[in-house]
């Protein structure tokens, strides 16, 4: 039987190799049991354009919490808001293998509504 976090993985190498294809910037979003990790990185793969996370102090003020879909939404407020400093409107959405459900879409969504499209 295959556990949960090496079915995830799985999930993230095969969206991953599709997003390769198509050669845009990715947003990159990653979720653990207390925080939320959102970066844009560059086609090539290596190249970290903009990034956001619950961890970091600036973000976090004004929050309940860390690991809620509020915080989500913050973040992906601010990944478009530092994404579009960068110079980069559309990207491809990686959710890491993650449902597309609760804080990820919360932060996807937030995203879109900053000016980021996906």
């Amino acid at each position: 039987m295959i556990d949960k976090k090496i079915a995830r993985q799985r999930r993230a190498r095969k969206s991953r190799a599709h997003i390769r294809d198509l050669a845009v910037p990715r947003l990159s979003v990653h979720r653990t049991d207390q925080h939320l990790y959102a970066q844009v990185i560059g086609t090539d793969g290596g190249t970290v354009l903009a990034s956001a996370s619950t961890v970091q102090k600036s973000l976090r003020d004004g929050l309940k919490g860390s690991k809620n879909k509020a915080a989500a939404e913050v973040i992906g407020k601010a990944i478009a808001e530092r994404a579009l400093a960068a110079g980069v409107e559309s990207v491809a959405f990686d959710r890491s293998g993650f449902k597309y459900h609760g804080r990820i879409q919360a932060l996807a969504d937030a995203a879109r509504e900053g000016g980021l499209k996906f």
